[in-house]
């Protein structure tokens, strides 16, 4: 639709505040397995308020990074690649930060877990 002179076209701006009503940062604090070495790791995600991030959206932001993965165990947040060869054997998100509530990890019930856990010899 072309304009003619003299037109006037009223164009609303959508109020920014609106926007951050809806939406927050997330920091996504990662570890990434090299071998023996075990690199420490931050992503950004803007999700809805109040909400985590979804898979979808974690494996997304670590595809941004070239780290092209699926989750392979839900509740440690664990990430394997999903091409044979990588460089890296998995990433584990260690804490998801978005100012308000934040799942960290718990280490001290990881290792009361783990030491109540039978104990296969190796090559079991």
């Amino acid at each position: 639709m072309a304009s003619r002179p003299g037109e006037v076209y009223e164009i609303t701006p959508i109020p920014l505040e609106k926007e951050r009503d809806h939406h927050m940062e997330c920091i996504v604090h990662f570890e990434v397995k090299h071998g023996q070495e075990m690199k420490r790791l931050r992503g950004l995600l803007f999700i809805e308020k109040g909400k985590k991030p979804s898979t979808e959206q974690l494996v997304e932001m670590f595809k941004d990074m070239n780290y092209h993965v699926a989750l392979t165990a839900s509740d440690k947040l664990l990430f394997t690649p999903v091409k044979a060869g990588e460089n890296y054997e998995y990433i584990r998100v260690i804490e998801l930060d978005t100012g308000e509530a934040k799942y960290t990890e718990d280490r001290d019930l990881k290792n009361v877990i783990t030491s109540l856990m039978p104990q296969r010899p190796p090559g079991l």
